[in-house]
């Protein structure tokens, strides 16, 4: 190939059977992107970097028809085709007769405004997109295709050979000013954790949490198309790096908005995303994967900085970029001390409500009762189940399983290094008892939210969920009622591991301040 006089042929409008708005060309280290305004053609660089080879013609070919194929997934009104380029290098054609140049994929040009990453920098991200995407993407996992035992995809030493490829590669390009020492710290901080989870990551495997994802799901390849968000360029060029666990992908999505300073919706989307999937089992190896993501996108910077000239405006990006991405993966190394929250209050009193609240500002992980019940069932988390007041799923043995899954759910978490939430009514004495004593147990703090609003209100509040049906809870004033029947009132000893939030007085901010002050921290757990 020809390289960069065949790109700047491919920017004249005459090339091109269709009119042209405008054509502009967008760079990235493996591809030249040419946006023609109702289509965009991708031509894959002639580069070897390893984990990527797309140094010969054949390979470039077969990598976009891969692209197509896998993107299809997700879009399959953006990825057309792949398209030949003809003619010379000066004088480019598409889909010639003459000798093929090089191959392009097609796609057609989506609104340049409306990726989540630009969405972010405007500040117009809102819970509203990331809703849609945790149901997106969970609903993409649950269905995608899974490793079998004979693949070598999401072995433990195939995933941490990929880890180490990181440090492979930035290391050796790193000058006396990029404070070498730090990146060795997360290499052996990197080495420490694969050692100690190597077990976990085989589990994972075998369970079948290994299985052919997006492999490079961050915000720049996420785009709202007709309101909806939808996914693009997904990692064609190596399966080893799309056949991975689910969480390594999530992981991804996370890092890339706490990069972005939106860790409120980062935590936002890992509950919703667990709460839908029930993959608690995955925060184990969490940490492990976020690092690892934040090191890719370090490794990309060191990368793209070494095809720039040293003293450029590029060249300093680069360099911020690698140094931000390092800080976030130190960042992910710290744990904080964890803790054990239980809600208590009536149904529509607004535990869940302030329950999701904390968790979104401090990173804490929500367990629904009313979710998990749902699970234990077989059923959705927004099924109806049609159950009465105490039959069907609401048997006095079906709660105490529920009861029984938060437990081992919340020893999971806390296992993992993350605080937890465990949303649920906790009217009886037992109930609280069993989590107070799991607390105490593994030596953490232990708190009860008790949630309350006046009788008016929370009658209103059941009404106005149940016409919405979009809760997983199934409350109605029956329940209620018989709630009301049947709570066992906290006692005098239990009172000094009591905050009371009185949800019709109380904003959000208010009991987030309330619960700084009980704990006398702040920050992600």
């Amino acid at each position: 190939m020809q390289g960069e006089a065949l790109i700047r042929g491919l920017l004249r409008p005459d090339v091109y059977s269709h009119a042209t708005d405008s054509i502009r060309l967008v760079e990235t280290h493996c591809a030249w992107v040419v946006l023609t305004g109702p289509y965009v053609y991708k031509i894959k660089k002639p580069v070897n970097f390893g984990f990527l080879d797309f140094s010969t013609l054949d390979k470039r070919h077969f990598y976009c028809a891969e692209e197509v194929r896998l993107n299809r997934r997700f879009a399959p009104d953006i990825y057309l085709g792949v398209v030949t380029i003809t003619g010379t290098a000066k004088h480019p054609q598409l889909d010639g007769d003459e000798e093929v140049l090089d191959y392009a994929v097609h796609m057609r040009q989506f609104p340049d405004n409306g990726l989540l990453s630009q969405l972010a920098e405007r500040h117009a991200l809102d819970a509203t997109h990331i809703d849609q995407l945790i149901h997106t993407i969970s609903d993409f996992h649950r269905g995608a295709s899974r490793a079998t035992a004979e693949d070598s995809f999401g072995k433990p030493a195939s995933i941490h050979h990929w880890t180490r490829e990181n440090y492979q590669h930035i290391q050796p390009r790193l000058t006396p000013a990029d404070a070498p020492d730090t990146v060795e710290s997360l290499r052996q901080w990197t080495e420490d954790e694969y050692t100690s989870l190597t077990g976990m990551l085989q589990t994972r495997k075998d369970s079948g949490a290994v299985r052919e994802c997006h492999g490079d799901l961050h915000l720049g390849n996420i785009t709202l198309i007709d309101g909806h968000v939808t996914p693009f360029d997904c990692l064609e060029f190596n399966p080893e790096l799309r056949w991975i666990d689910v969480l390594s992908e999530v992981a991804f999505l996370l890092m890339d908005l706490d990069d972005r300073g939106q860790s409120q919706f980062a935590n936002r989307f890992l509950n919703g995303y667990l709460q839908n999937t029930g993959d608690y089992a995955g925060l184990g190896v969490l940490r492990y994967y976020l690092v690892y993501r934040a090191m890719v996108r370090a490794k990309v910077a060191v990368l793209r900085r070494q095809q720039t000239e040293t003293g450029s405006a590029d060249h300093d990006h680069a360099t911020g970029e690698y140094r931000q991405y390092e800080n976030l993966a130190l960042g992910y190394t710290t744990r904080k001390p964890a803790v054990m929250v239980i809600t208590r209050g009536l149904s529509g009193s607004g535990k869940s409500t302030i329950a999701r609240d904390l968790c979104e500002r401090s990173g804490m992980i929500q367990l629904r009762s009313d979710v998990e019940r749902k699970r234990l069932a077989g059923l959705a988390a927004t099924a109806n189940s049609r159950s009465d007041a105490g039959a069907g799923l609401y048997t006095v043995e079906r709660t105490a399983d529920t009861y029984q899954r938060l437990a081992m759910l919340a020893r999971t978490v806390l296992a993992a290094g993350y605080s937890v939430i465990v949303d649920a009514t906790f009217l009886k004495r037992a109930q609280r008892d069993h989590f107070r004593t799991l607390a105490a147990e593994t030596g953490i703090p232990f708190l009860v939210l008790e949630c309350v609003a006046e009788n008016g209100e929370l009658e209103r509040r059941i009404l106005s969920r149940n016409a919405r049906q979009c809760d997983a809870s199934e409350a109605t004033l029956e329940v209620l009622h018989a709630q009301q029947d049947n709570d066992e009132a906290l006692e005098e000893d239990e009172l000094h591991d009591v905050l009371r939030i009185d949800t019709q007085q109380m904003t959000n901010d208010d009991a987030w301040s309330a619960f700084e002050e009980y704990f006398g921290r702040s920050g992600r757990s």
